[in-house]
């Protein structure tokens, strides 16, 4: 065992925190010392293969191991009363989207994490995944030139009549938060700030009490359109998940491949292998780890977080509303985020 290794703790035993169990399997700078689970079975399984120890509660986990950092990956609704718990005891904090279901709770978090001197992050997978990545520098050279259009979709065919995420007392809502959270951070990853919101929901055909399909349009500040559409319902079967329409040419990020074309060729030019799920949560852990340390830049910040809440909020309204809906102003600033430093000693 590395002794230099930050000690994470995850809060949460489902099928999120399995997918940080193999990241960290790959994970050279953190190391996980404790699970913690309401069912206390489940934290036991999850902690073996990690070989910690297991708790049935995160505040047990809490007084009993000395954590750097802790990965919350339960419902939506506990997440602010565990982050405000662990913030308060100056643990560093990476959050499963969506980040909190309400804009208020998403700034306590981030007031606590200032109070406190502590690195904060949303977890958004997407960010971190290499072709995404990849797409983004090849928009910021210039390449395509202007964007004029920003699509995304995600849709798949999943029965959520015995799911949390369909329960909105514990979710916040339907598909438009749950999988429309990851969306709404990749469009502001490419497009900068939103300025409005429309969304339109779609039929639903499992009876749920929340939207199961939706197509949201958003325009940015700089007055660039995006479509997103969402659907626990339909599977599009689409080669790509995002589409990048600019001036002078297209990328496209894939699942099995991403791709760009420019007018000056018939043929489209392939640049990635397309989603590789554990390569983006080991980046994502990575990039939070890094920044506690000082010597890297948080790719998602507190800011970041709490716009991803705002335009939920913003898209929740417009639905209800049936009109485009403002989206509130970003306020510049690096709420969460450690600047590096020349050197840090690594947390023993």
């Amino acid at each position: 065992m590395n002794h230099d290794q930050l000690r994470f703790g995850i809060v949460g035993a489902g099928a999120i925190a399995q997918s940080y169990a193999q990241a960290f399997d790959q994970c050279e700078i953190a190391r996980v010392v404790a699970v913690a689970d309401v069912r206390a079975q489940a934290a036991r399984a999850l902690a073996e293969g990690l070989h910690c120890r297991s708790f049935d509660s995160y505040q047990a986990l809490s007084e009993a191991v000395e954590l750097d950092a802790v990965i919350i990956c339960t419902p939506p609704s506990s997440h602010a009363e565990i982050g405000l718990y662990f913030l308060d005891r100056k643990v560093h904090l990476l959050c499963e989207k969506p980040f909190t279901t309400n804009s208020e709770d998403a700034r306590r978090l981030l007031a606590a994490a200032r109070k406190n001197g502590l690195v904060l992050t949303m977890a958004s997978k997407f960010r971190y995944v290499t072709d995404v990545v990849r797409a983004k520098s090849m928009v910021m050279s210039g390449m395509i030139g202007d964007i004029i259009l920003f699509e995304n979709a995600f849709t798949s065919r999943v029965d959520m009549s015995a799911r949390w995420n369909a329960n909105p007392a514990i979710s916040g809502g339907g598909v438009l938060i749950d999988n429309g959270t990851h969306s709404v951070d990749i469009t502001r990853y490419f497009l900068g700030p939103l300025a409005e919101v429309d969304v339109v929901e779609g039929k639903r055909s499992q009876g749920l009490p929340v939207e199961e399909t939706v197509r949201v349009f958003v325009r940015s500040v700089d007055g660039v359109m995006g479509s997103i559409d969402l659907s626990w319902s339909i599977n599009k079967e689409l080669e790509s998940y995002i589409h990048i329409y600019g001036s002078r040419g297209t990328i496209s990020v894939g699942w099995k491949e991403s791709k760009y074309r420019l007018p000056s060729s018939r043929e489209w030019v392939v640049f990635g292998k397309g989603y590789d799920k554990i390569q983006a949560f080991r980046s994502q852990i990575e990039n939070f780890s890094r920044a506690i340390l000082g010597t890297d830049k948080l790719l998602i910040n507190g800011a970041d977080a709490l716009a991803s809440v705002e335009v939920i909020e913003a898209a929740y309204t417009a639905l209800k509303r049936h009109r485009w809906t403002a989206v509130p102003a970003q306020v510049a600033g690096t709420a969460g985020e450690r600047q590096p430093e020349a050197s840090k000693v690594l947390v023993a």
